[in-house]
């Protein structure tokens, strides 16, 4: 059955873009059939991470207001066959969303994808409320610090409150990405440490992405970290990161410290 998956936060910058990209192609190459949307209508990222910004001739825009058809505006990667791109509108507002356009869009994914993957804007506005709308999962992505960390806890009551299966009585699994984590800087006291971030959040933690040079040199490159850099640190965490989303249970390691987090984490919290 296929899988709604939003990748959202409260804060910019803190890695939703490269987070969607990197595990979409994770997920592909795994064997699933992945399409990554982009919902960040007017600013249109994905693409760029993707590699796919010349390929673009229709957008989530126009597929929602029955301008184009979906197969016209998906873009298959020509790295990973399984793995195919809905780019967001340049030109457009969120105000060119609707509710109804949405759910019509995601339905058709839904019949075509395994996974559907939404990158939704920051914040609490109107592109990302459409974005977590019809999710199934939400992976709610922070940085290790203070106000990254407040605004993904209000990002959290929204997909208690503000979903499709919020309004059926049901909940949206969750999990917490933790992005740019450097166990250095955190045992000083630069950043807040993962015990932290877990204590103010209390969902499950799906992985550690450690700070790292690779992400954004895949990501000017034009190519997910997990594609660009598959053996490089951030890469395995991502790997690790879709492993999970199927499923299987796997050993949490701090990056550059070989502790392990499985039995303490993963043994407090249960799933939301």
């Amino acid at each position: 059955m296929a899988k709604v998956l939003v990748v959202t936060s409260g804060k910019g910058g803190v890695g939703k873009t490269t987070s969607t990209a990197a595990l979409g192609a994770a997920l592909a190459t795994a064997g699933k059939d992945v399409v990554v949307v982009d919902f960040d209508v007017g600013l249109r990222n994905l693409d760029l991470v993707m590699g796919a910004e010349r390929r673009v001739v229709y957008d989530l825009i126009n597929v929602v207001q029955g301008d184009a058809k979906l197969v016209q505006a998906l873009i298959r990667d020509k790295r990973v066959p399984t793995l195919s791109l809905l780019p967001a509108s340049q030109t457009r507002d969120k105000d060119a969303l609707t509710d109804e356009g949405v759910e019509k869009v995601i339905g058709e994914l839904k019949e075509k994808f395994d996974w559907v993957i939404c990158d939704s804007p920051a914040g609490i506005e109107r592109g990302a409320t459409l974005a977590m709308r019809h999710a199934d999962i939400a992976i709610v992505v922070t940085n290790p610090e203070v106000s990254s960390v407040r605004d993904s806890d209000r990002i959290i009551g929204l997909l208690d409150s503000k979903t499709e299966k919020a309004e059926k009585g049901e909940r949206v699994q969750k999990h917490l990405l933790l992005t740019r984590f450097d166990a250095a800087r955190a045992g000083r006291g630069e950043m807040l440490n993962i015990d932290d971030v877990l204590e103010i959040l209390s969902i499950p933690l799906l992985g550690i992405i450690p700070e790292s040079t690779e992400v954004l040199r895949a990501s000017n490159l034009g190519s997910p970290v997990t594609l660009n850099a598959p053996l490089s640190a951030p890469a395995r965490a991502y790997f690790d990161a879709a492993k999970r989303l199927n499923g299987e249970s796997l050993e949490m390691v701090i990056p550059r410290d070989r502790k392990s987090l499985f039995g303490k984490i993963f043994g407090r919290r249960a799933a939301a």
